[in-house]
C-alpha cells in the first residue's frame, strides 16, 4: 500500500512539473535582442526554451496564452528603490521618519510592492527603510512566502552614515529624535555594524560617502577613504556589496576607489570621476527622476518654466558619464514619487541621452549583470520566468513599458 502511494505521489509530482506553458506574443526581447515569431515556454517556475515555434518541441497538452499585439520581454529590475517611503508632496520625509508608524509604512509598503509588480518591475534593489529599522527584510519575507504579491526583493536595511551629519534635523542639540539611518564611525564601530546588518538580513550595505553638512549646507564628504575601504572590504568578506549614495565629485572618488558596486545619484560628478569610474568598472544609478519629481513639488512648472539648476546639473553630469563609458543603473529612487510609476526613470534616460533600445537593456540584462543577479533579466532556457508583455515595441518607444498587460514572477501569473 505504501508503494503504491508512492507511485502515485511521484506520479501527479511529475505531472504537475512538467506542464508546460507557451507564451506566444508578436515578438520577443530577451534582454539584448528583439526576435519576431517567437515563443517561449514555462515550466514551473523557469523557462524552459525561447525560439522560433517551429524549432522547438511542444507538447500537445501544453497551455498556450495568446499575447498578440504585444512584446514580451524579462521582467524588469528596479535598481533604487525605497518601498517603505511615499512621494514627498503627499507627506514629507521628517514626517514620514518621525510621525508615521511603522505598522502604517508596512501598510503603505505592501500597496507599494503590488503596485510595483503590476507595472511590470518583478526585481527591485530596496536601498534604505529610512527610520523604518528592518522592516524591508520583512516585506521581502512576506513576498517570498506569498502572504502578498510583489517584486522581488533585494534589501539594504539601513544605511549607514556618519555621527552628524544625516536627519531629521532642525531640533535643539538636547533634543534626541530618531534617525532614517544608522550611525557609525571608526574602525571597530564600522565592522561592528556592517556586520550587524548583515545578520539582521541586510542584502547589500548602504552607506551615505557625503551628505547636506558642509558650513553652509552644502554636500561634503562624510566618510573618509580608509573608512569606506574598510566597509566594502567586510562587507564582500560576507559575499554583499557595497552602494554609496554620493553626489560630490570627493564623496564619489572616495567611494570609486574604496571599491563600491554603484553610485547612487552623481550630480556632482565632473568628466576626471566619471573616467575613474569606467575605469574601475562602478556603475552610476543617476535618479533622474527623483530629482525631476522634487523640483516640481518645489513648484517647477515642468514645461513652461525654464529648467532649474538641478535639472540642469543632471543633465551635464548624465552627457559626461556616458561619454566616459560609465557603466548605468536604472533606477529612479522610486518612493520619491509614486510606487508603479517607476518607468518615468526609463523615459527621462532616453531624454537624457540613451536610446531607447539602451535603456530596455539596461532596465534588463544590465541591471541583472550590475547588479550580480545570476538568475534574472534575461528571456533564456534555465532563468526564472519573470516575464512581462508590453503593448507596443518598447525598442522603438520606451513610453509603451506603462502599457503592461501580462506579468509572470517565477512562473506564476499575477496579472493578464
Amino acid at each position: 500500500m505504501k508503494n503504491l502511494l508512492y507511485c502515485f505521489i511521484t506520479l501527479l509530482s511529475f505531472q504537475l512539473t512538467a506542464q508546460i506553458t507557451v507564451l506566444k506574443p508578436d515578438q520577443v526581447f530577451d534582454g539584448e535582442t528583439l526576435h519576431s515569431n517567437w515563443v517561449v515556454l514555462v515550466e514551473g517556475e523557469r523557462i524552459k526554451a525561447a525560439g522560433s515555434a517551429n524549432d522547438l518541441t511542444i507538447p500537445s497538452d501544453a497551455i498556450t496564452i495568446d499575447l498578440t499585439g504585444t512584446t514580451l520581454m524579462p521582467g524588469m529590475i528596479e535598481g533604487h528603490s525605497h518601498i517603505l517611503l511615499h512621494p514627498y508632496d503627499e507627506t514629507g520625509w521628517n514626517d514620514q521618519v518621525l510621525v508615521e508608524s511603522i505598522t502604517e509604512r508596512v501598510v503603505r509598503a505592501t500597496v507599494h510592492a503590488k503596485n510595483t509588480l503590476m507595472a511590470g518591475f518583478t526585481t527591485i534593489r530596496d536601498l534604505g527603510s529610512e527610520g523604518a529599522e528592518y522592516a524591508d527584510v520583512g516585506v521581502k519575507k512576506a513576498i517570498e512566502k506569498g502572504i502578498i504579491p510583489g517584486p522581488r526583493m533585494v534589501v539594504a536595511g539601513k544605511a549607514i552614515v556618519a555621527t552628524g551629519s544625516y536627519g531629521p534635523k532642525g531640533f535643539a542639540p538636547h533634543v534626541k529624535v530618531p534617525l532614517g539611518a544608522e550611525v557609525a564611525d571608526g574602525h571597530d564601530n564600522l565592522i561592528k555594524v556592517v556586520r550587524d546588518q548583515i545578520g539582521k538580513g541586510a542584502d547589500v550595505i548602504k552607506v551615505y560617502a557625503d551628505y547636506r553638512w558642509g558650513p553652509y549646507g552644502q554636500a561634503m564628504a562624510t566618510f573618509t577613504q580608509e573608512e569606506l575601504e574598510l566597509m566594502v572590504k567586510v562587507a564582500n568578506s560576507s559575499g554583499r556589496p557595497v552602494v554609496a549614495h554620493a553626489a560630490t565629485e570627493e564623496g564619489m572618488r572616495r567611494a570609486t576607489l574604496a571599491g563600491v558596486q554603484t553610485i547612487e545619484h552623481g550630480d556632482g560628478g565632473t568628466k576626471e570621476v566619471f573616467e575613474l569610474m569606467a575605469e574601475k568598472g562602478v556603475a552610476l544609478c543617476p535618479t533622474i527622476a527623483a530629482g525631476d519629481a522634487i523640483s516640481q513639488y518645489r513648484g517647477w512648472q515642468k514645461g513652461s518654466e525654464p529648467e532649474p539648476a538641478r535639472i540642469q546639473n543632471k543633465r551635464k553630469s548624465m552627457k559626461m558619464a556616458l561619454a566616459a563609458g560609465v557603466p548605468i543603473v536604472a533606477g529612479g529612487d522610486v518612493g520619491v514619487f509614486t510606487h508603479g510609476e517607476n518607468s518615468i526613470e526609463l523615459e527621462l534616460m532616453v531624454e537624457y541621452g540613451m536610446t531607447d533600445l539602451a535603456v530596455l537593456k539596461t532596465v534588463t540584462s544590465g541591471n541583472a549583470k550590475l547588479l550580480a543577479l545570476k538568475d534574472v533579466g534575461m528571456i533564456t532556457a534555465g532563468k526564472l520566468a519573470d516575464l512581462v508583455a508590453v503593448v507596443g515595441n518598447p525598442t522603438e518607444d520606451i513610453k509603451v513599458l506603462r502599457k503592461v498587460k501580462f506579468v509572470m514572477k517565477n512562473g506564476a501569473i499575477y496579472k493578464q
